[in-house]
């Protein structure tokens, strides 16, 4: 070899070097940090194989007969159907309602942003039993109608019933996501498709419609999950769905078919996350990148009365009905409370706040080594066990208490001992296992938080840190928590205000004589003394709107 060839091949081998101690560095560094990342990713997913060694205990012959039989048929197929009408109801909603907040003249249009947004904090189970109050028999609206000769209301309850209420306290994700997609869209696509002579619906059509289907399909998701996991309402509405008919074989002893239930349907949840994956990824590129410049106001004209009646009609019945029925109770008790012996106490916000701020806790300590790996990682094995986590979120909160209940039973004396939760007590009904369920549901919350607040942290500002001696958790704690901070703080207030409002998890394993508000709001309800529910759902109500004003902070709507 000669030595001009020897001294351009130089070069290369010392970046080759280079290149090699970098990766044998980057290897060393995360190793820690994956198998923590892995280790918590495999705990927060130990609840589906609780389910499936429940599940097993059944039998395959029996196992085929139940899942074959024509009541899971009639299970799936209600689930499904909710499923579907409430996401369309919320599509239709929501959009409408964002596109009018965003694009339109419509007047007062910040009072309807902000309004549009707030059926949100009202829990759904609040929602379906004031609506049951003022719709159903003997309620409030019977008896005003009643002097009038009116003495029956069409039924509120069933697939109706819990369709309306569902698509009112769940259009808000659709309407937030699409309004997001709004407010990032480059106005200056709209205006080019006008200069080739394209109306303003055909420029919506073909332009705007394309840019912000991901935000609604985002927002669709999220309701089609929430419905399917949703307990409450459908209880209320009388409507078999999957998370009633698992609580109702549950309470009735029969926790093989309860198993078997919640199995599939996680498998249906699953399926859908995995559908709205290959969805997006097929979609991905065909949007084209923001802009600065937002394509100019709609002129609403004579449609202006009829978007204002839209507006008032949504916020009427999201807002008013509910709010005015819970105020109402307030003033007028339920007869036979002295009978019921349903006395609310302080003890039960003391316990609902303590259990939700530990969850809180507990997810932001967990999640950060997810939410810092995936953060950090360029390849799709670091993001696996923050993704890992969502398996969690998509799974109903009944499923994950029954899953933590089988737990119980068969490991009860080891995990006591381990524990030293002393003899008297029983593992599903303390509350370590009431907060890992909030953490196994909710922590998707704070992970997603913390990551994009760690995002936007430069490693240039670690690498000084690094070049100076400071170790890794030193560096961590030195350059990074600083900036990422004030997410660590509203991942875990999210996941506080989410943890407060959850109502199946919490009816299955509060311990013993640890009321918190939902499940006294529960008991009240199903005694019908409606009246005692109005303070705790109130409080409830107040407390959720927080996490309101924490999305709406993160807004930033210039003149909107």
């Amino acid at each position: 070899m000669d030595s001009s060839t020897q001294s351009s091949s130089e070069p290369a081998r010392s970046r080759l070097r280079e290149l090699s101690a970098r990766l044998r560095s980057y290897v060393r560094r995360p190793s820690l940090l994956v198998v923590v990342a892995t280790l918590v990713a495999l705990v927060l997913l130990s609840p589906v194989v609780w389910i499936i060694l429940e599940a097993q205990s059944v039998g395959t012959e029996r196992a085929i007969s139940m899942i074959f039989s024509a009541k899971t048929a009639e299970i799936v197929v209600n689930s499904l159907l909710l499923t579907a009408a409430v996401t369309a109801g919320s599509i239709l909603v929501g959009v409408p309602l964002a596109i009018l907040t965003v694009q339109t003249d419509l007047p007062f249009r910040r009072f309807w942003t902000i309004v549009s947004a707030l059926p949100l904090v009202i829990p759904s189970y609040i929602g379906a039993f004031a609506f049951v109050s003022a719709f159903g028999p003997r309620g409030v609206l019977q008896d005003m109608l009643a002097p009038l000769g009116i003495q029956e209301l069409p039924a509120i309850y069933g697939l109706f019933g819990a369709t309306l209420v569902l698509t009112l306290f769940t259009y808000p994700y659709v309407y937030l996501t699409t309004r997001a997609s709004l407010l990032s869209f480059d106005g200056t696509v709209v205006e080019a498709a006008q200069t080739l002579n394209h109306s303003r619906w055909q420029a919506f059509r073909r332009v705007t419609l394309p840019q912000i289907k991901p935000g609604i399909a985002a927002g669709s998701l999220l309701v089609a999950l929430y419905t399917l996991s949703d307990f409450g309402t459908p209880q209320i509405m009388r409507y078999d769905v999957f998370t009633r008919m698992i609580y109702v074989w549950y309470n009735n002893f029969f926790l093989g078919r309860a198993a078997l239930l919640s199995l599939l349907l996680l498998a249906i949840t699953v399926g859908i996350l995995v559908w709205e994956s290959r969805i997006n990824a097929s979609r991905e590129g065909a949007h084209v990148s923001s802009g600065s410049k937002r394509p100019g106001m709609i002129e609403l004209g004579r449609w202006k009365w009829p978007a204002l009646a839209f507006c008032f009609s949504i916020a009427f019945l999201g807002l008013a009905v509910p709010i005015g029925i819970l105020f109402m109770w307030l003033r007028r008790p339920s007869p036979g409370y002295a009978e019921g012996g349903f006395q609310f106490e302080m003890s039960f916000v003391a316990n609902s706040v303590s259990v939700s701020a530990a969850a809180a806790v507990g997810a932001v300590l967990i999640g950060l080594p997810l939410a810092y790996l995936s953060a950090r990682s360029d390849s799709k094995l670091g993001s696996l066990p923050e993704r890992a986590s969502y398996i969690g979120y998509a799974m109903p909160g009944v499923v994950v208490g029954l899953s933590l209940i089988f737990l119980g039973l068969r490991y009860e004396n080891a995990l006591t001992g381990f524990l030293n939760l002393g003899e008297t007590n029983i593992l599903y009904g303390t509350v370590y296992v009431l907060i890992f369920a909030y953490i196994v549901r909710f922590i998707p919350q704070a992970v997603g938080t913390m990551e994009s607040s760690i995002l936007q942290v430069d490693p240039k500002h670690v690498e000084a840190a690094r070049s100076m001696g400071d170790g890794s958790l030193r560096s961590f704690r030195r350059v990074v928590f600083p900036q990422i901070a004030p997410g660590v703080i509203a991942g875990g207030a999210l996941v506080f205000l989410t943890t407060m409002k959850e109502l199946p998890a919490t009816l299955l394993l509060r311990p013993l004589g640890g009321e918190t508000i939902v499940t006294y709001i529960w008991q009240v309800q199903e005694a019908a003394y409606y009246g005692q529910a109005a303070v705790p759902a109130l409080i409830l109500v107040g407390v959720s709107a927080l996490s309101m004003l924490i999305i709406l902070r993160q807004e930033t709507d210039d003149g909107t």
